[in-house]
């Protein structure tokens, strides 16, 4: 969360420098973090949480129509929004690499049981709606090697799925995700019927996100996620 204001709020002031933005993330940048899909997303709440006026319940209530508005109020694209995300990350890398990687705190044992997976002879790799070149700067940091990295240049979570599902039909295939929202996309994609899909306790989520999960989606907590793969639900 840290990381995602300092660099949210970098990317906003660089579009709109004249915009009032606190150091620290406010409240409602927390509130709305479940709902935040993409990069691009965080620097537009980011200039609305800097209007007084702000209604941050019908944020809530109705995210994706309040955003389309943002853009409108805004004169902005999803486009120029991303590129001022990354270029405020890439400048945070030339000049002091040490001090945006410290911003990031893995949850507590996630980087040490994907170590675990290798040692397994289970192969696992990385989807993210981050850019691959700042999952891989994060990945290398606390050594996770993965088979590969997919970021958002490489398409939607589902799209790489299916590649994924082409290239290697024989192989099973297990998606884990902190987002409801995705893992309801992926069961509805044809041609990822096989992939099992497993929601995490932990995470970005919504109050209501772990309530009455959809056939085909099991909630998976953090001592199952420790255990043997075998255990996993």
């Amino acid at each position: 969360m840290a990381e995602y204001w300092w660099s949210a709020r970098r990317a906003a002031l660089a579009l709109q420098p004249q915009v009032p933005l606190p150091a620290m993330a406010p409240p409602g940048f927390g509130l709305l973090r479940p709902l935040i899909h993409k990069g691009w997303e965080m620097v537009l709440v980011a200039l609305e949480l800097s209007r007084p006026d702000l209604d941050l319940q019908a944020y809530l209530a109705h995210y994706r129509v309040q955003l389309q508005a943002a853009l409108e109020r805004w004169q902005l694209e999803p486009e120029s929004l991303q590129r001022a995300l990354e270029a405020g990350r890439h400048q945070a890398l030339d000049h002091d690499r040490a001090a945006w990687l410290a911003l990031h705190q893995p949850y507590p044992g996630v980087a040490k049981r994907l170590a675990q997976l290798a040692a397994e002879g289970s192969d696992w790799i990385v989807l993210t709606t981050k850019g691959r070149a700042f999952a891989c700067e994060l990945l290398t940091a606390h050594g996770l090697e993965p088979r590969a990295v997919y970021g958002h240049e490489q398409g939607s979570k589902p799209e790489v799925l299916l590649r994924l599902v082409q290239e290697r039909p024989d192989v099973p295939l297990w998606f884990v995700e902190d987002r409801r929202a995705t893992l309801e996309q992926v069961r509805a994609t044809l041609g990822l019927e096989s992939v099992r899909c497993l929601l995490v306790s932990w995470g970005y989520l919504g109050p209501e996100d772990r309530q009455g999960l959809p056939r085909g989606i099991a909630l998976l907590e953090p001592d199952r996620f420790a255990a043997p793969l075998a255990s996993w639900p």
